[in-house]
């Protein structure tokens, strides 16, 4: 056979190997391997523009959560409402209830599941529809956490970027910490998400508490919440939870024993019928706007995030917050507000550590987050300053007893030409610091000041907590811009003994990754213990005395003090209001558990009818009653003690304390004078002292043991001659006073104008956030 034969039949032999079977094979393989190589480029380029995955994403919903001092919720910043389980707290039943009915092979599969994958894939492609089945758990667990659930947005390249997305979880977390985030992330109905939240809703218990068949009827839900819910379709739950009890038991985590009873199970039993259609909203949200605003506040200044996943634990009482919004919106309230534009802002917090209690930043308001008028600085705050600016720095940089004898006479402003008047507009003469505080006499009180020295007063108010963007003068002695959230905190270092707390909200916050930080600002010392003792002392009788200014606020058995503060409109606007209107009112009044601020009034009391009556300016006084009254009922009622310093006496009939080696020299008497009010002059020094009964609130004062040997059945009575004060190291009894007085550091016993270099009278503007073009208040604020 020659070499061409042979070649020809070699030829032939080779096609008949090669027929069109062989081809189409050929060419479906390289079909294959090109649709193979084009998915991977195309898989590859998804898995690139894939969202980030985050364990902020995972955990949560990302909002947060608030909680109040009871560690109850109160508000969910965000749309989702979620009670986050940890994976410790998650019943074995629960997680094995989950796997059996979602993804049997969860423990051993990588992510993602090819034979389901191609299953789900036949299916699709012959029985029509969009893509779907074939997802694990944890592709689940990312389609719930980045992508959109919605059927019509299963497309090819959300399920490449979703089985991406779950090979890298899987890698990066535990098959414990996935079924965590599945568990607090599903949808069950309501705006609840997470199966905790809906066993609060549904059964209000934590899942720890559900019988089998009440964790299988969870367990079930996410596939069709509405379908499934239990109250409205209860034929439809219980066949879906029997579809997952069968599950278990062919997954073998429950035997068929424990099936069969679980099935026998009402679906409805324990279930709350008329809670689980409620959206779980938080009702508490409306009562606590202004504290949630403050909680807000405090989170941006700690750096926290509003979308962190965060849970913070704030130091707010509900029963108290409750009472506050409602006694300030309730129509038929025996306050009697005059109509719906007379606003409140009021505070309230613990003077032993600073926890605001309670914060109210409106009345008849509907709008989430408005203005917090608690923690606003454009109202004046009237004669609530005078104790701090100007009798409490008197005590503790001069050393004034509460006997000091002060000028109530005429008083014109250092280097001006306008003159200052009391509310009455009226002149008691020469009178004792206590009688003026507890009538709220501003020329005794601008004395004072004036003794004091603006920079000392100053200095005294920033170891309050206040600092002021203008420097302050005389005129802020009786009127200043603060806020109740600041005067609260200020007045309760006089409640707990001279120690300043900075007012905080946030006790505890806890972020996703469990790190806690709590917070607990450290006191520091504003003021003597002697110094708070005699200012919380005087001010009793503000609501005690019948003069008092604040008698309308006083709750009788309470031991209490208090301060009332009223501003009256400019002089050119007199003539447009009634007479004895104010612009604002306040009261501010604490014990020795708690200290509260109320401002009352309008947002634009230029605006014609926005003015404060006589009567209404009873309001604020009224509001901390009813409050004071309600939140101390459960608080023990303890008196405040005399400090080893401070020495007890007597002054025409009524009990007086001064600092030891500090009684002073009184030379001229003060005494009760039977002439008209009003009618005195300078060399007749006229005073109206209370009644010759102490009134019970001092009758219960307590002394601790002193060096001095002084207490309070051992009164020191008053002498007629001048006893020397420079004796702070004797043993023996400290002198009594000459009838009150004080030998200090000045040579002169009587406060005189100009002191200070003052040359104008003040314009202000104080406080940190000073709102702009205010109108002055004039002077004569009560």
């Amino acid at each position: 056979m020659s070499s061409d034969e042979v070649y020809s039949r070699l030829k032939k032999n080779r096609k008949k190997k090669r027929g069109p079977v062989f081809q189409i094979t050929m060419w479906v393989l390289f079909f294959l391997v090109v649709l193979f190589l084009v998915g991977c480029g195309v898989f590859t380029y998804y898995a690139s523009t894939a969202p980030n995955i985050s364990y902020k994403t995972l955990s949560s919903d990302n909002s947060t959560t608030i909680y109040d001092r009871n560690g109850k919720v109160i508000s969910r910043l965000g749309m989702q409402n979620r009670d986050y389980v940890k994976q410790k707290d998650i019943p074995e039943n629960m997680k094995n209830a989950i796997i059996s009915v979602e993804d049997r092979h969860f423990y051993t599969d990588k992510g993602v599941d090819p034979v389901r994958i191609v299953g789900a894939a036949v299916n699709n492609l012959f029985g029509g529809g969009g893509l779907q089945g074939g997802s694990t758990l944890t592709q689940q667990l990312v389609k719930l956490s980045v992508f959109s659930t919605k059927a019509s947005d299963q497309t090819l390249k959300r399920k490449a970027q979703e089985a991406w997305l779950a090979t890298k979880v899987n890698r990066e977390y535990s098959k414990q910490q996935i079924l965590e985030f599945y568990i607090n992330k599903v949808y069950m109905g309501n705006n609840a998400y997470g199966m905790q939240t809906a066993s609060e809703v549904m059964y209000h218990k934590p899942l720890s508490e559900l019988d089998l068949a009440q964790t299988a009827l969870l367990a079930g839900l996410p596939q069709a919440p509405v379908a499934y819910n239990p109250v409205h379709n209860p034929k439809y739950a219980t066949a879906r939870r029997n579809q997952v009890l069968e599950a278990m038991v062919k997954n073998k985590a429950i035997t068929r024993k424990q099936a069969n009873q679980a099935e026998q199970e009402d679906v409805q039993a324990g279930i709350d019928k008329q809670n689980v259609d409620k959206t779980p909203t938080q009702k508490d949200e409306k009562y606590a706007d202004a504290y949630i605003g403050q909680v807000l506040q405090e989170m941006n200044q700690k750096g926290y995030k509003l979308n962190a996943g965060n849970k913070v634990y704030t130091n707010i009482d509900m029963d108290t917050q409750k009472q506050m919004y409602q006694l300030a919106n309730d129509d038929n309230s025996d306050l009697n507000f005059p109509n719906n534009d007379f606003q409140i802002g009021a505070t309230m917090t613990n003077p032993n550590n600073g926890k605001i209690v309670a914060m109210l930043g409106s009345r008849k308001q509907n709008i989430q987050f408005g203005l917090n008028r608690a923690v606003q600085t454009d109202h004046s705050s009237g004669s609530t300053m005078k104790p701090l600016m100007d009798y409490g720095p008197a005590i503790e940089y001069l050393n004034y007893p509460t006997y000091q004898p002060i000028k109530d006479t005429p008083y014109t402003y250092p280097g001006t030409n306008r003159q200052l008047h009391d509310f009455d507009n009226k002149y008691e003469g020469t009178m004792t610091m206590r009688q003026a505080l507890v009538e709220s006499r501003n020329i005794p009180a601008i004395r004072t000041l004036e003794a004091v020295g603006v920079p000392r007063a100053t200095e005294f108010l920033n170891g309050l907590g206040m600092s002021f963007k203008e420097p302050l003068n005389l005129q802020n002695g009786i009127g200043a811009y603060i806020s109740t959230k600041q005067e609260a905190a200020a007045y309760a270092a006089f409640a707990n003994g001279g120690t300043y707390y900075k007012p905080y909200a946030i006790s505890k916050v806890e972020t996703p990754t469990g790190e806690t930080k709590t917070y607990s600002p450290s006191g520091k010392e504003a003021m003597s213990e002697s110094t708070a003792f005699m200012i919380t002392d005087m001010l009793k009788g503000v609501m005690t005395d019948p003069k008092g200014s604040g008698t309308a606020a006083n709750i009788p058995g309470l031991n209490q003090a208090g301060k009332t503060g009223t501003t009256q409109y400019p002089d050119d606007w007199l003539s447009s209001v009634p007479e004895n209107s104010s612009m604002d009112s306040w009261f501010t009044g604490y014990t020795k558990n708690l200290s509260l601020s109320v401002w009352t009034g309008y947002d634009k009391p230029l605006e014609p009818g926005h003015y404060i009556s006589q009567s209404q300016s009873k309001i604020a006084q009224l509001f901390y009653k009813e409050v004071m009254q309600n939140a101390s009922q459960d608080l023990p009622n303890d008196n405040w003690t005399k400090p080893a310093n401070v020495v007890k006496t007597r002054v025409d009939n009524q009990t007086q304390y001064y600092i030891a080696g500090h009684a002073g020299d009184l030379k001229e008497n003060v005494i009760k004078n039977n002439t008209q009010a009003g009618q005195t002059a300078d060399n007749k020094a006229v005073v109206n002292l209370p009644n010759n009964q102490p009134n019970k609130q001092e009758e219960q004062t307590t002394d601790k043991n002193t060096n001095s040997g002084t207490t309070a059945n051992n009164e020191q009575k008053p002498a007629t001659t001048t006893q020397t004060t420079n004796n702070d190291n004797q043993t023996n009894p400290e002198p009594v006073p000459n009838n009150g007085g004080n030998n200090q550091q000045q040579n002169n016993s009587q406060p005189t104008t100009g002191t200070n270099n003052q040359t104008a009278p003040a314009n202000n503007q104080s406080g940190n956030n000073q709102a702009v073009n205010q109108p002055q208040p004039a002077a004569g604020t009560k």
